[in-house]
Protein backbone atom coordinates (compact mmCIF):
# COMPACT_ATOMS: atom_id res chain seq x y z
CA UNK A 1 0.00 0.00 0.00
CA UNK A 2 1.16 3.69 -0.76
CA UNK A 3 0.31 6.88 0.16
CA UNK A 4 -1.72 9.07 -2.02
CA UNK A 5 -0.61 12.12 -3.51
CA UNK A 6 -1.18 14.85 -1.66
CA UNK A 7 -4.05 16.52 -3.60
CA UNK A 8 -5.98 13.12 -3.89
CA UNK A 9 -6.41 13.41 0.30
CA UNK A 10 -9.56 15.04 2.00
CA UNK A 11 -9.04 16.91 5.55
CA UNK A 12 -11.65 16.16 8.39
CA UNK A 13 -11.77 18.07 11.55
CA UNK A 14 -13.84 18.53 14.33
CA UNK A 15 -11.82 21.35 16.09
CA UNK A 16 -9.54 18.43 17.85
CA UNK A 17 -8.17 16.59 15.80
CA UNK A 18 -7.54 15.61 12.07
CA UNK A 19 -7.98 13.40 9.66
CA UNK A 20 -7.19 12.82 6.07
CA UNK A 21 -9.21 10.66 3.64
CA UNK A 22 -7.76 9.64 0.31
CA UNK A 23 -10.19 9.12 -3.06
CA UNK A 24 -10.07 5.35 -2.37
CA UNK A 25 -11.73 5.62 0.91
CA UNK A 26 -9.04 5.41 2.65
CA UNK A 27 -8.19 6.99 6.03
CA UNK A 28 -4.29 7.52 6.33
CA UNK A 29 -3.85 9.73 8.81
CA UNK A 30 -5.44 10.41 12.16
CA UNK A 31 -4.17 11.89 15.11
CA UNK A 32 -6.86 11.58 18.20
CA UNK A 33 -7.59 12.89 20.47
CA UNK A 34 -6.04 16.13 19.55
CA UNK A 35 -3.76 17.68 16.57
CA UNK A 36 -0.84 16.88 18.36
CA UNK A 37 -1.93 13.36 19.83
CA UNK A 38 0.26 10.36 18.67
CA UNK A 39 -1.43 9.10 15.42
CA UNK A 40 -3.55 5.73 15.59
CA UNK A 41 -3.17 5.65 11.79
CA UNK A 42 -0.16 6.71 10.19
CA UNK A 43 -0.44 4.72 6.83
CA UNK A 44 0.55 8.04 5.01
CA UNK A 45 4.18 8.15 6.81
CA UNK A 46 4.44 4.41 6.27
CA UNK A 47 2.53 1.74 4.63
CA UNK A 48 -0.45 -0.55 5.55
CA UNK A 49 1.04 -2.32 8.60
CA UNK A 50 1.19 1.55 10.20
CA UNK A 51 -2.16 1.93 10.35
CA UNK A 52 -5.42 3.13 8.18
CA UNK A 53 -9.25 2.45 7.43
CA UNK A 54 -10.70 2.31 4.37
CA UNK A 55 -14.15 1.30 3.19
CA UNK A 56 -14.64 0.80 -0.53
CA UNK A 57 -16.10 -1.44 -3.24
CA UNK A 58 -15.03 -4.91 -3.78
CA UNK A 59 -14.46 -4.56 -7.99
CA UNK A 60 -12.64 -1.32 -9.64
CA UNK A 61 -14.33 2.07 -9.22
CA UNK A 62 -14.17 3.48 -13.16
CA UNK A 63 -14.52 6.79 -11.60
CA UNK A 64 -14.72 8.74 -7.93
CA UNK A 65 -16.15 12.45 -7.51
CA UNK A 66 -16.25 14.56 -4.06
CA UNK A 67 -17.22 17.28 -2.18
CA UNK A 68 -17.53 18.69 0.83
CA UNK A 69 -20.98 19.24 1.48
CA UNK A 70 -21.75 22.74 1.82
CA UNK A 71 -19.19 25.12 3.75
CA UNK A 72 -18.23 21.99 5.75
CA UNK A 73 -15.41 19.31 6.21
CA UNK A 74 -18.18 16.77 6.29
CA UNK A 75 -16.73 14.70 2.87
CA UNK A 76 -18.86 13.24 0.13
CA UNK A 77 -17.39 10.62 -1.76
CA UNK A 78 -19.11 9.44 -4.70
CA UNK A 79 -17.82 5.85 -5.85
CA UNK A 80 -19.09 4.66 -9.50
CA UNK A 81 -18.31 0.39 -10.13
CA UNK A 82 -19.66 -1.74 -13.17
CA UNK A 83 -22.54 -3.18 -10.44
CA UNK A 84 -23.63 0.33 -9.60
CA UNK A 85 -22.92 3.31 -7.36
CA UNK A 86 -22.23 4.03 -3.64
CA UNK A 87 -21.59 7.20 -1.82
CA UNK A 88 -19.50 7.92 1.19
CA UNK A 89 -20.10 10.37 3.68
CA UNK A 90 -17.29 10.90 6.64
CA UNK A 91 -16.37 12.99 9.22
CA UNK A 92 -15.22 13.65 12.39
CA UNK A 93 -18.77 14.54 14.56
CA UNK A 94 -18.75 18.02 15.50
CA UNK A 95 -18.26 18.91 19.37
CA UNK A 96 -19.46 15.39 20.69
CA UNK A 97 -18.01 14.08 23.55
CA UNK A 98 -16.16 11.21 23.17
CA UNK A 99 -15.30 11.96 20.00
CA UNK A 100 -16.11 9.84 17.30
CA UNK A 101 -15.32 9.42 13.49
CA UNK A 102 -18.31 8.12 11.46
CA UNK A 103 -18.46 6.62 8.01
CA UNK A 104 -21.70 6.31 6.24
CA UNK A 105 -22.38 4.40 3.16
CA UNK A 106 -25.27 4.44 0.79
CA UNK A 107 -26.01 2.59 -2.13
CA UNK A 108 -26.77 5.10 -5.15
CA UNK A 109 -27.57 2.82 -7.99
CA UNK A 110 -27.37 -0.68 -8.58
CA UNK A 111 -25.66 -3.64 -6.37
CA UNK A 112 -22.99 -3.11 -4.81
CA UNK A 113 -20.59 -5.37 -2.44
CA UNK A 114 -18.25 -2.77 -0.54
CA UNK A 115 -15.55 -4.25 2.26
CA UNK A 116 -14.45 -1.93 5.27
CA UNK A 117 -11.12 -2.54 6.55
CA UNK A 118 -9.98 -1.24 9.56
CA UNK A 119 -6.39 -1.54 11.07
CA UNK A 120 -5.71 0.54 14.27
CA UNK A 121 -2.09 1.11 15.35
CA UNK A 122 -1.12 2.81 18.19
CA UNK A 123 2.23 4.44 19.21
CA UNK A 124 2.97 6.21 15.60
CA UNK A 125 2.07 3.26 13.51
CA UNK A 126 4.03 0.92 15.97
CA UNK A 127 1.53 -1.57 18.28
CA UNK A 128 -1.01 -3.49 17.34
CA UNK A 129 -3.93 -2.98 19.83
CA UNK A 130 -5.54 -5.63 21.87
CA UNK A 131 -8.56 -6.34 19.66
CA UNK A 132 -12.05 -7.94 21.70
CA UNK A 133 -15.38 -8.25 20.63
CA UNK A 134 -17.64 -7.03 23.50
CA UNK A 135 -21.63 -7.00 22.71
CA UNK A 136 -20.91 -7.12 18.30
CA UNK A 137 -18.80 -4.19 18.84
CA UNK A 138 -14.80 -3.96 18.57
CA UNK A 139 -12.79 -2.69 21.74
CA UNK A 140 -9.15 -1.49 20.67
CA UNK A 141 -7.78 -1.54 23.59
CA UNK A 142 -3.75 0.32 24.74
CA UNK A 143 -2.96 1.38 28.33
CA UNK A 144 -5.33 3.52 29.24
CA UNK A 145 -6.35 3.89 25.24
CA UNK A 146 -9.41 2.48 23.34
CA UNK A 147 -11.05 3.09 20.31
CA UNK A 148 -14.62 1.46 20.20
CA UNK A 149 -15.93 0.33 16.45
CA UNK A 150 -19.48 -0.28 15.85
CA UNK A 151 -20.34 -1.74 12.21
CA UNK A 152 -24.05 -2.85 10.41
CA UNK A 153 -22.22 -6.75 10.86
CA UNK A 154 -20.19 -8.36 13.35
CA UNK A 155 -16.33 -8.12 12.39
CA UNK A 156 -13.83 -10.39 11.61
CA UNK A 157 -10.81 -10.45 13.06
CA UNK A 158 -7.66 -10.96 11.32
CA UNK A 159 -3.92 -10.12 12.17
CA UNK A 160 -4.84 -7.52 14.01
CA UNK A 161 -6.89 -5.92 11.01
CA UNK A 162 -11.00 -5.74 11.25
CA UNK A 163 -12.99 -6.74 8.14
CA UNK A 164 -16.80 -5.77 7.19
CA UNK A 165 -18.04 -7.37 4.04
CA UNK A 166 -21.53 -6.22 3.19
CA UNK A 167 -23.86 -5.95 0.25
CA UNK A 168 -26.19 -2.90 -0.63
CA UNK A 169 -28.82 -2.42 -3.16
CA UNK A 170 -29.94 0.51 -4.18
CA UNK A 171 -31.43 2.88 -1.61
CA UNK A 172 -29.69 0.77 1.93
CA UNK A 173 -27.40 2.58 4.18
CA UNK A 174 -25.13 1.60 6.40
CA UNK A 175 -23.24 3.17 9.00
CA UNK A 176 -19.59 3.13 10.88
CA UNK A 177 -18.42 4.84 13.94
CA UNK A 178 -14.97 4.60 15.58
CA UNK A 179 -15.23 6.36 18.98
CA UNK A 180 -12.66 7.62 21.03
CA UNK A 181 -12.75 6.69 24.85
CA UNK A 182 -10.45 5.40 28.03
CA UNK A 183 -10.40 2.15 28.83
CA UNK A 184 -11.26 2.91 32.44
CA UNK A 185 -14.66 4.19 31.19
CA UNK A 186 -17.82 2.84 30.55
CA UNK A 187 -18.10 2.08 26.80
CA UNK A 188 -19.97 4.74 25.05
CA UNK A 189 -23.38 4.43 23.82
CA UNK A 190 -23.66 3.08 20.04
CA UNK A 191 -23.78 6.61 18.19
CA UNK A 192 -26.84 7.12 15.09
CA UNK A 193 -24.62 7.80 12.51
CA UNK A 194 -27.62 9.62 10.66
CA UNK A 195 -28.39 11.90 13.16
CA UNK A 196 -24.54 12.88 13.98
CA UNK A 197 -24.23 13.55 10.85
CA UNK A 198 -27.10 15.96 10.38
CA UNK A 199 -26.35 17.68 13.30
CA UNK A 200 -22.82 18.33 12.28
CA UNK A 201 -23.86 19.42 9.49
CA UNK A 202 -26.25 21.81 11.15
CA UNK A 203 -23.36 23.04 13.11
CA UNK A 204 -21.48 24.28 10.29
CA UNK A 205 -24.16 25.86 8.62
CA UNK A 206 -24.56 28.40 11.47
CA UNK A 207 -21.14 28.72 11.80
CA UNK A 208 -20.90 29.52 7.45
CA UNK A 209 -23.87 31.54 7.66
CA UNK A 210 -21.49 34.15 9.94
CA UNK A 211 -19.15 34.50 6.91
CA UNK A 212 -19.26 38.27 5.68
CA UNK A 213 -18.08 37.23 1.96
CA UNK A 214 -20.65 39.43 -0.31
CA UNK A 215 -19.77 40.91 -3.06
CA UNK A 216 -16.17 38.95 -2.94
CA UNK A 217 -14.90 37.93 -5.91
CA UNK A 218 -13.05 35.47 -4.42
CA UNK A 219 -15.73 34.42 -2.32
CA UNK A 220 -15.63 30.47 -3.08
CA UNK A 221 -12.21 30.10 -2.24
CA UNK A 222 -11.70 32.42 0.81
CA UNK A 223 -14.87 29.76 2.13
CA UNK A 224 -13.22 26.88 1.34
CA UNK A 225 -10.10 28.14 3.21
CA UNK A 226 -11.87 29.41 6.16
CA UNK A 227 -13.47 25.69 6.78
CA UNK A 228 -9.82 24.67 6.77
CA UNK A 229 -8.77 26.67 9.43
CA UNK A 230 -11.98 26.24 11.24
CA UNK A 231 -11.47 22.74 11.12
CA UNK A 232 -7.59 23.04 12.61
CA UNK A 233 -8.75 25.56 15.24
CA UNK A 234 -8.80 24.16 18.59
CA UNK A 235 -12.28 25.01 19.20
CA UNK A 236 -11.86 25.05 23.10
CA UNK A 237 -8.97 27.63 23.27
CA UNK A 238 -8.86 29.34 20.02
CA UNK A 239 -5.31 28.07 19.35
CA UNK A 240 -4.56 26.96 15.62
CA UNK A 241 -2.54 24.45 14.29
CA UNK A 242 -0.48 25.36 11.70
CA UNK A 243 -1.27 22.17 10.01
CA UNK A 244 -3.02 18.33 10.04
CA UNK A 245 0.08 16.79 9.74
CA UNK A 246 3.64 15.91 10.74
CA UNK A 247 6.60 14.94 8.67
CA UNK A 248 5.35 15.57 4.73
CA UNK A 249 8.44 16.47 3.06
CA UNK A 250 9.32 20.06 1.38
CA UNK A 251 10.93 17.89 -1.41
CA UNK A 252 10.04 14.68 -2.42
CA UNK A 253 13.09 11.70 -0.91
CA UNK A 254 14.75 14.95 1.33
CA UNK A 255 15.26 15.41 4.84
CA UNK A 256 13.13 18.50 5.48
CA UNK A 257 10.63 16.75 7.30
CA UNK A 258 8.66 19.18 10.07
CA UNK A 259 6.21 18.41 12.46
CA UNK A 260 3.37 21.49 12.09
CA UNK A 261 0.65 20.07 14.19
CA UNK A 262 1.84 22.97 16.32
CA UNK A 263 0.54 27.08 16.63
CA UNK A 264 3.49 29.12 15.45
CA UNK A 265 3.12 32.98 16.91
CA UNK A 266 4.72 34.01 13.95
CA UNK A 267 1.11 33.66 11.87
CA UNK A 268 -0.52 35.97 14.17
CA UNK A 269 -1.61 39.19 13.05
CA UNK A 270 -2.22 37.21 9.09
CA UNK A 271 -4.53 34.91 11.30
CA UNK A 272 -6.41 37.47 12.83
CA UNK A 273 -6.82 39.66 9.99
CA UNK A 274 -8.46 36.81 8.04
CA UNK A 275 -10.69 36.16 10.86
CA UNK A 276 -11.31 39.98 11.61
CA UNK A 277 -11.79 40.41 7.99
CA UNK A 278 -14.73 37.91 7.11
CA UNK A 279 -16.63 38.42 9.99
CA UNK A 280 -15.62 35.69 11.97
CA UNK A 281 -15.06 38.00 15.41
CA UNK A 282 -15.85 35.81 18.21
CA UNK A 283 -12.75 33.33 16.27
CA UNK A 284 -10.44 36.38 16.07
CA UNK A 285 -11.44 37.13 19.91
CA UNK A 286 -10.60 33.28 20.73
CA UNK A 287 -7.37 33.44 18.52
CA UNK A 288 -6.38 36.92 20.80
CA UNK A 289 -7.57 35.71 23.75
CA UNK A 290 -5.09 32.50 23.33
CA UNK A 291 -2.42 34.58 22.34
CA UNK A 292 -2.27 36.56 25.40
CA UNK A 293 -2.69 33.49 27.65
CA UNK A 294 0.26 32.14 25.37
CA UNK A 295 1.97 35.61 26.29
CA UNK A 296 1.20 35.82 30.18
CA UNK A 297 4.49 36.02 32.14
CA UNK A 298 7.78 37.02 31.12
CA UNK A 299 8.08 37.64 27.75
CA UNK A 300 11.72 36.71 27.32
CA UNK A 301 10.95 33.51 28.01
CA UNK A 302 8.34 33.23 25.56
CA UNK A 303 8.15 30.77 23.08
CA UNK A 304 7.79 30.67 18.57
CA UNK A 305 5.74 27.33 19.48
CA UNK A 306 2.92 26.03 21.64
CA UNK A 307 0.46 23.42 21.79
CA UNK A 308 -3.00 24.00 20.80
CA UNK A 309 -4.21 24.18 24.02
CA UNK A 310 -1.18 26.19 25.32
CA UNK A 311 1.08 23.73 26.64
CA UNK A 312 5.11 24.63 26.06
CA UNK A 313 6.79 21.43 26.34
CA UNK A 314 7.63 20.17 22.83
CA UNK A 315 10.03 18.29 22.65
CA UNK A 316 11.08 16.36 18.84
CA UNK A 317 12.26 12.82 17.97
CA UNK A 318 13.02 10.80 15.20
CA UNK A 319 10.87 8.11 14.15
CA UNK A 320 12.56 5.05 13.22
CA UNK A 321 10.11 2.34 12.39
CA UNK A 322 8.09 4.53 10.01
CA UNK A 323 9.85 4.85 6.64
CA UNK A 324 8.53 8.34 5.88
CA UNK A 325 6.17 9.48 2.73
CA UNK A 326 7.38 8.45 -0.59
CA UNK A 327 10.13 7.45 1.14
CA UNK A 328 11.52 10.95 2.77
CA UNK A 329 13.29 10.37 6.00
CA UNK A 330 13.79 11.11 8.64
CA UNK A 331 10.11 11.18 9.71
CA UNK A 332 9.85 13.19 13.20
CA UNK A 333 7.47 13.95 15.74
CA UNK A 334 7.57 17.33 17.91
CA UNK A 335 9.41 20.28 16.65
CA UNK A 336 12.58 21.64 18.10
CA UNK A 337 12.23 25.10 16.58
CA UNK A 338 10.88 25.66 19.79
CA UNK A 339 14.02 26.40 21.87
CA UNK A 340 15.19 28.64 19.11
CA UNK A 341 15.00 32.83 19.34
CA UNK A 342 13.10 34.55 16.57
CA UNK A 343 12.68 38.05 17.18
CA UNK A 344 9.58 38.62 14.49
CA UNK A 345 7.76 36.83 16.58
CA UNK A 346 6.93 40.29 19.15
CA UNK A 347 6.48 41.88 15.83
CA UNK A 348 3.57 39.40 15.17
CA UNK A 349 2.45 39.27 18.73
CA UNK A 350 1.79 43.54 18.71
CA UNK A 351 0.39 43.58 15.01
CA UNK A 352 -1.96 41.02 15.73
CA UNK A 353 -3.26 43.02 18.86
CA UNK A 354 -3.58 46.00 16.98
CA UNK A 355 -5.85 44.65 14.21
CA UNK A 356 -7.84 43.45 16.80
CA UNK A 357 -8.19 46.95 18.25
CA UNK A 358 -9.00 48.36 14.43
CA UNK A 359 -12.01 45.77 14.22
CA UNK A 360 -13.76 46.39 17.48
CA UNK A 361 -12.66 43.21 19.32
CA UNK A 362 -13.62 43.59 23.20
CA UNK A 363 -11.14 45.49 24.97
CA UNK A 364 -8.82 44.38 27.88
CA UNK A 365 -7.55 47.09 30.21
CA UNK A 366 -4.32 44.48 30.70
CA UNK A 367 -4.58 43.66 27.12
CA UNK A 368 -1.75 47.06 27.17
CA UNK A 369 0.33 46.55 29.88
CA UNK A 370 1.40 43.51 28.58
CA UNK A 371 1.95 44.82 25.08
CA UNK A 372 4.31 47.40 27.21
CA UNK A 373 6.63 44.69 28.41
CA UNK A 374 6.80 43.47 25.07
CA UNK A 375 7.68 46.32 23.53
CA UNK A 376 10.14 47.13 26.01
CA UNK A 377 11.82 43.71 25.69
CA UNK A 378 11.54 44.37 22.10
CA UNK A 379 13.72 47.50 22.70
CA UNK A 380 16.29 44.87 24.92
CA UNK A 381 16.66 41.92 22.00
CA UNK A 382 16.85 43.28 18.56
CA UNK A 383 19.92 44.06 18.28
CA UNK A 384 20.73 40.47 19.10
CA UNK A 385 20.96 37.64 16.33
CA UNK A 386 17.98 35.10 16.19
CA UNK A 387 16.90 32.29 13.95
CA UNK A 388 14.47 34.03 11.75
CA UNK A 389 11.85 33.57 10.32
CA UNK A 390 12.43 30.28 8.37
CA UNK A 391 13.65 28.62 11.61
CA UNK A 392 17.14 28.28 10.33
CA UNK A 393 19.10 25.68 12.56
CA UNK A 394 22.28 27.08 11.65
CA UNK A 395 23.85 29.61 13.83
CA UNK A 396 21.75 32.64 14.79
CA UNK A 397 22.56 35.91 12.46
CA UNK A 398 21.28 39.33 11.96
CA UNK A 399 17.99 38.46 10.22
CA UNK A 400 16.93 41.63 8.10
CA UNK A 401 13.12 40.92 8.65
CA UNK A 402 13.60 40.38 12.43
CA UNK A 403 14.96 43.93 12.80
CA UNK A 404 12.12 44.71 10.86
CA UNK A 405 9.21 43.23 12.83
CA UNK A 406 11.00 44.73 15.92
CA UNK A 407 10.47 47.99 14.17
CA UNK A 408 6.75 47.14 13.21
CA UNK A 409 6.38 46.07 17.14
CA UNK A 410 7.37 49.88 18.15
CA UNK A 411 5.89 51.32 15.21
CA UNK A 412 2.28 49.59 16.55
CA UNK A 413 2.66 50.56 19.88
CA UNK A 414 3.09 54.19 19.42
CA UNK A 415 -0.10 54.36 16.79
CA UNK A 416 -2.07 52.11 19.43
CA UNK A 417 -1.17 54.85 22.18
CA UNK A 418 -2.02 57.55 20.18
CA UNK A 419 -5.03 56.26 18.70
CA UNK A 420 -6.68 54.70 21.22
CA UNK A 421 -4.96 57.24 24.34
CA UNK A 422 -2.86 54.29 26.17
CA UNK A 423 0.18 55.73 28.23
CA UNK A 424 3.49 54.78 27.18
CA UNK A 425 6.74 56.38 26.39
CA UNK A 426 6.45 57.17 23.01
CA UNK A 427 9.60 59.96 22.36
CA UNK A 428 11.59 56.92 23.48
CA UNK A 429 9.46 53.86 21.11
CA UNK A 430 9.86 56.56 18.78
CA UNK A 431 14.19 56.89 19.04
CA UNK A 432 14.35 53.10 19.05
CA UNK A 433 12.00 52.86 15.74
CA UNK A 434 14.41 55.32 13.96
CA UNK A 435 17.34 53.42 14.87
CA UNK A 436 15.93 50.06 13.62
CA UNK A 437 14.98 52.00 10.35
CA UNK A 438 18.47 53.42 9.72
CA UNK A 439 19.89 50.09 11.08
CA UNK A 440 18.05 48.24 8.25
CA UNK A 441 18.44 50.96 5.63
CA UNK A 442 22.31 50.63 6.27
CA UNK A 443 23.25 46.99 6.39
CA UNK A 444 20.19 45.18 5.08
CA UNK A 445 20.21 46.10 1.66
CA UNK A 446 22.97 44.76 -0.48
CA UNK A 447 24.60 47.01 -2.53
CA UNK A 448 26.20 44.05 -4.69
CA UNK A 449 23.00 42.58 -4.85
CA UNK A 450 21.05 45.67 -5.13
CA UNK A 451 18.29 44.20 -2.79
CA UNK A 452 17.34 43.72 0.76
CA UNK A 453 19.11 40.43 1.47
CA UNK A 454 18.07 37.52 3.94
CA UNK A 455 20.62 38.61 6.70
CA UNK A 456 23.18 41.58 7.60
CA UNK A 457 26.13 41.19 5.35
CA UNK A 458 24.73 38.28 3.35
CA UNK A 459 23.70 38.98 -0.60
CA UNK A 460 21.21 35.71 -0.25
CA UNK A 461 17.90 36.91 -1.58
CA UNK A 462 14.50 36.17 0.32
CA UNK A 463 11.14 36.04 -0.05
CA UNK A 464 10.35 37.13 3.26
CA UNK A 465 11.41 41.01 2.57
CA UNK A 466 8.31 40.89 0.39
CA UNK A 467 6.90 41.64 3.69
CA UNK A 468 8.73 44.89 4.13
CA UNK A 469 6.03 46.55 2.38
CA UNK A 470 3.35 44.91 2.93
CA UNK A 471 4.56 46.10 6.94
CA UNK A 472 4.69 49.44 6.21
CA UNK A 473 8.61 49.12 6.50
CA UNK A 474 8.71 50.83 3.37
CA UNK A 475 6.30 52.14 0.55
CA UNK A 476 6.22 49.63 -2.29
CA UNK A 477 7.20 51.94 -4.59
CA UNK A 478 10.33 52.84 -3.12
CA UNK A 479 13.11 52.57 -5.82
CA UNK A 480 14.83 49.91 -2.86
CA UNK A 481 11.89 47.63 -2.86
CA UNK A 482 11.42 47.72 -6.57
CA UNK A 483 15.03 46.63 -6.97
CA UNK A 484 14.15 43.97 -4.30
CA UNK A 485 11.00 42.73 -5.84
CA UNK A 486 12.63 42.85 -9.04
CA UNK A 487 15.62 40.55 -7.75
CA UNK A 488 12.96 37.75 -5.93
CA UNK A 489 11.27 37.60 -9.91
CA UNK A 490 14.59 37.22 -11.32
CA UNK A 491 15.82 34.61 -8.85
CA UNK A 492 13.28 32.93 -6.99
CA UNK A 493 10.25 32.03 -9.44
CA UNK A 494 9.71 29.22 -11.45
CA UNK A 495 6.92 28.19 -13.45
CA UNK A 496 4.64 30.97 -11.99
CA UNK A 497 5.39 30.68 -8.18
CA UNK A 498 7.96 31.89 -5.65
CA UNK A 499 10.57 30.21 -3.73
CA UNK A 500 11.00 31.21 0.13
CA UNK A 501 15.34 31.28 -1.04
CA UNK A 502 18.19 29.42 -2.95
CA UNK A 503 20.61 27.30 -1.08
CA UNK A 504 24.61 27.77 -0.48
CA UNK A 505 24.87 26.94 -4.62
CA UNK A 506 22.17 28.67 -6.10
CA UNK A 507 19.65 25.36 -6.27
CA UNK A 508 15.97 25.16 -5.17
CA UNK A 509 16.05 23.10 -1.95
CA UNK A 510 12.53 22.97 -1.65
CA UNK A 511 9.20 23.63 -3.29
CA UNK A 512 7.55 26.86 -4.43
CA UNK A 513 6.41 28.51 -1.13
CA UNK A 514 2.57 29.52 -1.47
CA UNK A 515 2.37 32.21 0.75
CA UNK A 516 5.44 34.08 -0.39
CA UNK A 517 3.82 33.81 -4.00
CA UNK A 518 0.29 35.37 -2.75
CA UNK A 519 2.75 38.22 -0.74
CA UNK A 520 4.48 38.70 -4.51
CA UNK A 521 0.66 39.24 -5.45
CA UNK A 522 -0.18 41.75 -3.00
CA UNK A 523 2.85 43.54 -3.18
CA UNK A 524 2.39 43.49 -7.11
CA UNK A 525 -1.19 45.14 -6.66
CA UNK A 526 0.35 47.65 -4.61
CA UNK A 527 2.28 48.80 -7.39
CA UNK A 528 0.20 49.17 -9.48
CA UNK A 529 1.04 45.83 -11.84
CA UNK A 530 -3.26 44.95 -11.33
CA UNK A 531 -2.68 42.40 -14.55
CA UNK A 532 0.69 40.46 -12.88
CA UNK A 533 -1.21 40.23 -9.57
CA UNK A 534 -4.32 38.66 -10.43
CA UNK A 535 -2.42 36.39 -12.99
CA UNK A 536 0.04 35.11 -9.96
CA UNK A 537 -2.97 34.48 -7.71
CA UNK A 538 -4.66 32.43 -9.99
CA UNK A 539 -1.75 30.66 -10.60
CA UNK A 540 -2.21 30.32 -6.90
CA UNK A 541 -5.45 28.86 -7.09
CA UNK A 542 -4.60 26.86 -10.38
CA UNK A 543 -2.92 24.57 -7.50
CA UNK A 544 -5.12 23.59 -4.88
CA UNK A 545 -7.46 20.33 -5.06
CA UNK A 546 -10.39 19.67 -5.65
CA UNK A 547 -11.57 20.25 -2.74
CA UNK A 548 -9.86 23.75 -2.18
CA UNK A 549 -6.84 22.44 -0.40
CA UNK A 550 -3.40 23.55 -0.44
CA UNK A 551 -0.18 22.50 1.25
CA UNK A 552 2.67 24.43 2.43
CA UNK A 553 4.48 24.14 -0.93
CA UNK A 554 4.50 23.03 -4.42
CA UNK A 555 7.32 21.02 -6.20
CA UNK A 556 7.24 23.08 -9.73
CA UNK A 557 9.24 20.17 -11.51
CA UNK A 558 7.10 17.14 -10.61
CA UNK A 559 3.98 19.49 -11.15
CA UNK A 560 2.50 18.40 -7.42
CA UNK A 561 2.10 19.51 -3.73
CA UNK A 562 4.47 18.94 -1.00
CA UNK A 563 5.11 20.16 2.34
CA UNK A 564 2.70 19.57 5.27
CA UNK A 565 -1.17 19.62 4.13
CA UNK A 566 -3.08 21.41 4.89
CA UNK A 567 -1.55 24.39 5.63
CA UNK A 568 -3.02 27.23 7.80
CA UNK A 569 -0.47 29.66 6.41
CA UNK A 570 -1.11 28.95 2.45
CA UNK A 571 -4.48 29.32 3.51
CA UNK A 572 -4.35 32.56 5.34
CA UNK A 573 -2.77 34.06 2.93
CA UNK A 574 -4.59 33.09 0.23
CA UNK A 575 -7.66 34.72 2.15
CA UNK A 576 -5.82 37.72 2.84
CA UNK A 577 -4.68 38.17 -0.85
CA UNK A 578 -8.37 37.92 -2.33
CA UNK A 579 -9.56 40.06 0.31
CA UNK A 580 -6.87 42.26 -0.46
CA UNK A 581 -7.52 42.20 -3.94
CA UNK A 582 -11.30 43.03 -3.41
CA UNK A 583 -10.49 46.31 -1.04
CA UNK A 584 -8.13 47.82 -3.36
CA UNK A 585 -10.52 47.82 -6.25
CA UNK A 586 -13.14 48.99 -3.93
CA UNK A 587 -10.91 51.80 -2.92
CA UNK A 588 -10.33 52.43 -6.08
CA UNK A 589 -13.72 53.10 -7.18
CA UNK A 590 -14.25 55.12 -4.07
CA UNK A 591 -12.06 57.84 -5.83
Amino acid sequence: MKAARLENYALLGDGQATALVATNGSIDWLCWPAFESEPCMVALLGDASNGYWRIAPDEPMLRVTRRYIAASLVLETTMHTASGVIELTDCLAWGETPARLMRSVRCVSGRVALTSELSIRFDHGLRKPWLRLVDRRIAALDGSRVLWFDAPSVPVCDAGIVRNAIELSAGDERGFVLTCSCSYDPPPVAADVRASLDVTLQRWAHWSARLDLEGRRYAEPIRQSLSVLRGLTNRLTGGIAAAATSSLPERIGGDLNWDYRYCWLRDASFTMLALAGTGLRPEAQAWRDWLLRALAGDPARTQTIYTTDGHSHIGEWECAWLRGYESSRPVRFGNAAVAQSQHDIYGEMIDALFVSRCHDLPPDDDIWLLERELIEHVRRVWTRPDNGLWESRDEPRHHTLSKVMAWLALDRGITSATRFGHDAPIDAWQRDADAIRHSVSTHGFHRGANAFTQAYGSDRIDASLLLLPMRGFLPADDPRIVATVDAIERHLMHDGLVFRYLDEHGARPEGAFIACSCWLAQVMQMQGREDEARALFERVLSIRNDLGLIAEEFDTERKRQCGNFPQVLSHVALINTACFFDDAEHSLHAL
